[in-house]
């Protein structure tokens, strides 16, 4: 489960940047490309972004003071980079993770077609979510961030991010409902 904001992380990392930012990488780098992709749904704009998000890091780690974990930080920076380079419009067509492109040699073309048909269909009912609740579904379950950490990346109260979460998930289940599938 996703830890709460507070007390950080960061001594885990170097103080150095060039180092620092390796190990971002490292670590999240998969995680900031796939918030990238969801926000813009391109993927060569999701690696844009994503490179965006690691070289803002590295200018600003040594003015990190540490008062969220490295990974909310980072997701923070990838929110703010996505929302810059689309003037806050979500994307419309439907979102695939392009993650699952890179392995598809791997798969038999049922199984990658089946995989996409599953994580389309309910990213589909996501993405019809208004922009603030899907923002938040993505964030909680594709990112595995808790509430704290939401608001510390989206700039909302803590007391919203549950209240859109809450409403958040009842209009998925209700689209859902419509269409018959169960969560």
């Amino acid at each position: 489960m996703a830890r709460p904001a507070g007390p950080n992380d960061k001594s885990r990392y170097p103080s150095e940047p060039s180092l620092a930012l390796e190990q971002f990488m490292t670590e999240y780098g998969t995680s900031i490309l796939r918030t990238a992709y969801f926000y813009l749904g391109d993927r060569h704009l999701a690696e844009d972004v994503s490179q965006e998000v690691f070289l803002r890091a590295f200018r600003h780690w040594t003015s990190f003071r540490g008062d969220s974990s490295v990974k909310t930080w980072l997701t923070k920076i990838a929110i703010h980079a996505c929302r810059d380079k689309q003037g806050l419009k979500m994307m419309k067509e439907q979102p695939t993770d392009p993650l699952l492109m890179e392995n598809s040699v791997l798969r038999s073309v049922e199984e990658e077609a089946l995989e996409r048909l599953d994580q389309t269909t309910i990213l589909k009912y996501i993405a019809a979510l208004p922009v603030h609740y899907h923002e938040v579904i993505y964030l909680y379950y594709y990112l595995d961030l808790g509430t704290r950490d939401i608001a510390e990346a989206t700039g909302a109260p803590e007391g919203t991010v549950r209240g859109r979460l809450h409403r958040a998930r009842a209009l998925l289940g209700e689209y859902l409902a419509k269409e018959g599938l169960v969560l």
